[in-house]
């Protein structure tokens, strides 16, 4: 069989498990936003400020990072439906980068992202979840002989274990309670903002003030690295389109509503910590959600804001759990992993092997202790794949100008030019800041290579072997 039938053949696999007796279309436009929403929403935007204005000590230059940062993240979000709209199907961009430059560059990505991206990313937020439970549960540590496993840590396997069973059972009780999870962080977070508007300022900022001394220019890319972290998660909910009713229409909507929101209420939120303390004050300050509405409401506010983080952190983890065990599906449905992977639950219509072995990993990465310094291993590679699907709408609209285009990306080619540039500049503020995580995360990279390889000789075998005897 050529490449081309290959395929043309995992495709026709992969839509006959969505529409046939595999996933189940259930999730419509506003799913995906919460989704969105509460993929991006995390303990991020309750500490990143700090590290901004530690690099950038200016109140209306804080503002307008975390505008550019959202300006830029819609960008993305804009590519990234249209691709979503022409290819409804699990797993997103793993489908965008094989139709646009091979199975072997979608295999690299799914193969990292099942290594640390995805896996060490649900990893670390279950750990800051047990960390934020810790204010208000006592969690003892496990001691097995020399070894001992914090109780924080504890907290974020049983986490994992908890929502990868809820996600077994089914995409709607998954999103059922990822929706409700982030409801009540949205709500309560449009509660913070509109009361810290409200209340007289502890300082007055100034947004027009004299620039700080020092590099700006190196104070404005490092800023805009945290900013752009913080606004990850954007893209999750492409990996459900294949459980959307309708994916043309409602996956473009979804990320342009979740985005838009998200923007808005961070940069509010950052207007509050602006009236609570000085862009000084913030940059010694490490937890500054708690710090400001400590400054603002006094001592049950800063209680209110360390539950509205768990909550937050709690929202984000049932996101990324839903949608992330959904790149290993189609990946092994084209012969490219573990055979069992491949398999969609006959009963519960969701891809059970794949969410049991994401979580059985995930929580190895969050017992081990070790994950924070393995996830900053490939955050040069993540970036270059976010690039890279954004260049493949340049790809596909030259290579494939007949294929269908439900929705074509607003702006384009400046708009989608702009987001793979920002790509490109992070990952090389990234390399010159961390040469040596960036080129650990190059060594994960290659390490597929020979998986590839050996997967692909596999899946050749095999279908040799099934071929009947002429």
């Amino acid at each position: 069989m050529t490449s081309a039938g290959r395929t043309a053949a995992s495709s026709e696999l992969a839509d006959a498990a969505t529409h046939g007796t595999g996933l189940v279309r259930a999730l419509g436009a506003w799913d995906g936003a919460l989704i969105t929403i509460g993929a991006m929403l995390g303990s991020g935007i309750f500490l990143t400020t700090s590290d901004i204005a530690r690099r950038l000590p200016h109140s209306g230059l804080i503002i307008v990072l975390w505008l550019a940062g959202g300006a830029l993240t819609l960008a993305g979000a804009l590519a990234y439906a249209e691709l979503g709209a022409m290819f409804p199907r699990a797993g997103g961009p793993y489908h965008y980068l094989k139709e646009a430059y091979g199975s072997f560059w979608a295999f690299l990505y799914g193969w990292t992202s099942f290594l640390i991206i995805m896996s060490g990313g649900v990893a670390t937020i279950a750990v800051g979840f047990g960390e934020y439970l810790q204010a208000f549960v006592q969690l003892t540590d496990l001691h097995l002989g020399s070894l001992t496993v914090r109780g924080s840590q504890l907290a974020a396997a049983m986490g994992i274990a908890f929502l990868t069973g809820v996600n077994y059972l089914g995409v709607r009780q998954g999103a059922w309670v990822q929706n409700l999870a982030t409801g009540i962080k949205v709500l309560a977070l449009v509660g913070l903002a509109a009361v810290g508007l409200l209340v007289p300022p502890v300082v007055a900022p100034h947004w027009f003030a004299p620039l700080p001394a020092g590099s700006l220019v190196a104070g404005l890319g490092l800023g805009m690295v945290a900013v752009l972290w913080t606004y990850d998660g954007w893209y999750v909910a492409t990996f459900e389109a294949g459980e959307m009713r309708s994916p043309a229409r409602d996956l473009p909507r979804s990320l342009v509503i979740g985005v838009t929101a998200v923007v808005a209420l961070y940069v509010l939120i950052n207007c509050v910590y602006l009236r609570a303390l000085s862009p000084e004050e913030i940059g010694r300050t490490p937890r500054i959600g708690e710090a400001a509405a400590g400054a603002l409401l006094g001592p049950v506010g800063a209680r209110l804001a360390a539950a509205l983080i768990l909550v937050a952190t709690f929202g984000c983890l049932a996101a990324n759990i839903l949608c992330c065990a959904r790149i290993y599906l189609p990946m092994a449905q084209d012969g490219l992993f573990f055979h069992a992977l491949a398999r969609i639950h006959p009963r519960y219509r969701t891809p059970g092997a794949s969410l049991v072995a994401q979580g059985v990993w995930s929580a190895v990465l969050a017992l081990s202790g070790t994950f924070e310094q393995l996830y900053t291993w490939v955050v040069f590679a993540s970036v270059l794949f976010q690039g890279a699907v954004g260049a493949a709408v340049f790809v596909l609209r030259r290579t494939r100008p007949e294929q269908p285009r439900p929705y074509r990306t607003w702006g384009h080619p400046w708009v989608t030019g702009a987001f793979v540039l920002s790509c490109l500049a992070l990952t090389a503020v990234t390399l010159a800041q961390s040469p040596r995580e960036s080129l650990f995360g190059v060594a994960l990279m290659v390490s597929g290579v020979p998986a590839f390889l050996w997967w692909r000789r596999r899946s050749r075998t095999l279908s040799s072997a099934q071929r009947p005897m002429a």
